[in-house]
């Protein structure tokens, strides 16, 4: 049995390579992935700025900073209620499980945004998210470091019948393995970045129950992220050469007379 959240600010995430669309992020900039029924945003939470959004053969990447701390923000675009799994490094960020589709997420009313801070410990309580080396991240810690370095969202349309609030959502759990797969075993050996268990702050939620309109996911958006001298190396981020003094000289020159006048 697994509850389901309701954060009058909610979202869930998890994700899978076999999603019904692509999300449109834009070629690059700081816009957010959307992908029909939900916008996804990265948040560096330490310097206040959102990541900017890279496509690169056809996947989604954004730079992270170790020790910085970010979110993941999800704003609904849809008309009803749904629910969103969300993963982190094929984690569930509720649960705590090897991710999948029919696990815990979030629950968003029509129009509604969230941000999700961290790891869920309670319903009072999460774990930041904080970007750290490979070794120290939350998933290399408990044995599971195949999949750092993607975060996931699946969203989930409500049936058409509404369960009355505060009971428990019994969707079966889905066995089988529907976290992104953060890429080939040579790109995962390369990976330098992951997400770490970070402190503690609270971020409320309460519990509902949703009845999905089907078992698959409506949508799912993955976004990878790495170091960013990583991206630049594997041609992600464009290099822009060796930083100029002064870039707007291209040699020696001298002040201008100035216009004639009429």
């Amino acid at each position: 049995m697994y509850q389901t959240l309701l954060a009058s600010t909610a979202a869930l995430l998890t994700a899978c390579a076999a999603a019904s669309s692509s999300p449109d992020c834009g070629d690059v900039g700081p816009s957010p992935c959307r992908a029909g029924m939900v916008d996804v945003t990265i948040l560096d939470r330490t310097t206040g700025e959102r990541l900017t959004v890279y496509s690169h053969e056809g996947q989604r990447w954004v730079a992270g900073t170790p020790g910085h701390r970010y979110a993941v923000s999800v704003r609904s675009r849809s008309p009803g209620r749904i629910l969103g799994v969300v993963s982190v490094d094929g984690i569930n960020v509720v649960s705590g499980d090897t991710a999948a589709w029919g696990q815990s997420g979030y629950v968003l009313s029509p129009r509604e945004s969230f941000d999700i801070l961290g790891w869920r410990k309670s319903q009072d309580r999460v774990a930041d998210f904080v970007f750290t080396d490979l070794p120290d991240s939350y998933a290399a810690r408990t044995g599971r470091p195949d999949d750092v370095g993607v975060i996931g969202v699946a969203v989930f349309r409500e049936a058409a019948r509404v369960p009355a609030p505060g009971s428990l959502n019994e969707a079966p759990l889905d066995r089988a393995r529907s976290a992104p797969q953060a890429g080939s075993s040579e790109q995962r050996a390369e990976q330098r970045l992951g997400t770490g268990h970070g402190d503690g702050e609270t971020s409320r939620v309460l519990t509902t129950s949703f009845e999905r309109a089907q078992d698959r996911p409506d949508q799912v958006i993955a976004i990878r992220y790495d170091r960013r001298e990583r991206l630049v190396a594997m041609g992600v981020i464009p290099d822009a050469g060796a930083p100029r003094p002064f870039p707007q000289s291209a040699g020696v020159g001298y002040v201008p007379d100035p216009p004639s006048r009429w």
